[in-house]
């Protein structure tokens, strides 16, 4: 059975395309409070689960050691634009743990902002590993493999103690099971695992909450949120539907994307978790879904539901700036 429609793309009044998906909504207790399209199949997270890849950064005790700021916890949780502050501070979590960007073993990648990317350009500069959006996840990793007193060169292979750390802290979160069946390989090097959309809706109720979770691990999960909240510039970048949403409601709602149309998040002050993944792989319309979701769920104010109504219905406008269109949620997404 295909999953249902999640977004309609209209053209005028007329539907021009359409987005399937499925959407997972849990509470700490793992009950479904809320489900669209099938929720059992594995899927994999890709970046939307890097807060619980931080982890290790934090029950290792590296951050602590390297007295790493808010912001550096923020970029350590971040699919970041490349922008100047974001390449930065990756490069200062590194000095703080002796470790020089060479060290990374993310990649090179051209900025994902295109205000970035030119800026390099017009400055007749290359791109290096810190443009990488995953720069932070992985400044993080080395951070953690430097206090764990491990070798840092392969820490992306899934042998690696870090990764063995990063494997257990996912699986016990999401209470599924990442065997070798279930993993795949990242676009930043790093092990990848397929997980029920239904798993990563408790993983994130956990995240928001701490229910059932030992006071290290909650303790830590509630220092990564308070930074992201803090600095959500970190988290994505200038004029990214993360950091524009996470400005909005702050620590009210954690959210994170992933590659491939997925998005998880918490809306902590209800104990909910949600899982998004459309169908096509398209990351606009996982946003709507995810704003629909907290539209749906989430007391909002006045102001709150005016902030967030360009996101859950988002007009499409030409080359001249004319409104040609919109995104629209599925009424079944509507409260």
């Amino acid at each position: 059975m295909d999953n249902p429609v999640l977004v309609d793309v209209l053209r005028g009044a007329v539907v021009e395309s359409r987005h399937r998906g499925a959407v997972a909504v849990a509470d700490a207790g793992a009950a479904l409070v809320f489900a669209l399209g099938d929720v059992e199949r594995p899927v994999f997270p890709r970046s939307a689960v890097k807060a619980l890849q931080a982890l290790p950064l934090l029950e290792s005790g590296a951050a602590d050691r390297f007295g790493l700021s808010e912001a550096e916890l923020a970029l350590a949780c971040s699919s970041h634009s490349g922008e100047d502050l974001h390449a930065a501070t990756a490069a200062a979590m590194l000095a703080k743990a002796g470790r020089e960007p060479v060290c990374l073993e993310c990649g090179i990648q051209h900025p994902m902002g295109a205000a970035a990317a030119r800026a390099l350009a017009w400055h007749h500069q290359t791109p290096s590993a810190l443009h990488n959006n995953c720069s932070g996840k992985h400044a993080g990793f080395i951070c953690a493999a430097t206090a764990m007193d491990v070798d840092v060169a392969g820490y992306v292979t899934v042998d690696h103690p870090v990764q063995r750390e990063v494997r257990a802290a996912l699986e016990a979160m999401t209470g599924a099971p990442h065997g070798d069946a279930l993993r795949g390989t990242d676009g930043c090097s790093i092990p990848t695992y397929a997980v029920p959309l239904k798993s990563l809706a408790l993983a994130f109720a956990r995240l928001g909450t701490g229910v059932g979770l030992p006071p290290l691990r909650a303790a830590a999960l509630a220092r990564l949120r308070k930074a992201v909240a803090g600095h959500p510039f970190m988290l994505a970048g200038t004029g990214r539907f993360d950091t524009r949403i996470t400005e909005i409601f702050r620590e009210r709602v954690f959210l994170k994307t992933g590659a491939e149309g997925v998005y998880c998040g918490s809306l902590p002050e209800l104990g909910l978790g949600f899982a998004v993944k459309c169908d096509d792989g398209a990351t606009r319309a996982a946003e709507v879904v995810t704003a629909a979701l907290i539209a749906r769920f989430l007391p909002l104010t006045e102001p709150d539901t005016a902030a967030l109504k360009p996101f859950v219905t988002p007009l499409l406008t030409n080359w001249n700036g004319i409104a040609v269109g919109a995104l629209a949620p599925a009424a079944a997404l509507a409260s």
